[in-house]
């Protein structure tokens, strides 16, 4: 018989880069959610922003830029998040990049 050179793949753990502090998938991001609730009704989320902000003066400048409702949320596992009112993202993207609040590589938007 004629031997051959073969590798058996042993498991692979795609996230074990990400687990080192300077490691490109470990930066945090900024995630942008819309949720549909009942018939045309959209709600715009904005969790992952840095703590040392002030999530209540982000909040009011995104509702006077926008004329929209919103609130901010306090949840047990994602910290705080930004609710506003219809589908806010690109506008919430633009208003961050703007601000200098987030790079534009550090944002991720979600949703349909």
């Amino acid at each position: 018989m004629v031997e051959r050179d073969v590798q058996i793949p042993t498991a692979f753990d795609p996230f074990a880069e990400a687990k080192d502090v300077d490691a490109p998938g470990a930066k945090e991001y900024v995630h942008i959610r819309v949720q549909q609730r009942n018939g045309k009704k959209c709600l715009t989320t904005v969790q992952g922003l840095k703590k040392d902000f002030s999530y209540d003066k982000i909040l009011k400048d995104l509702k006077k830029e926008f004329c929209c409702n919103g609130n901010v949320v306090q949840d047990k596992e994602l910290g705080k998040i930004i609710q506003l009112q219809g589908d806010q993202r690109k506008n919430v993207l633009q208003f961050l990049v703007q601000a200098k609040i987030v790079k534009k590589d550090q944002i991720k938007i979600h949703g349909f």
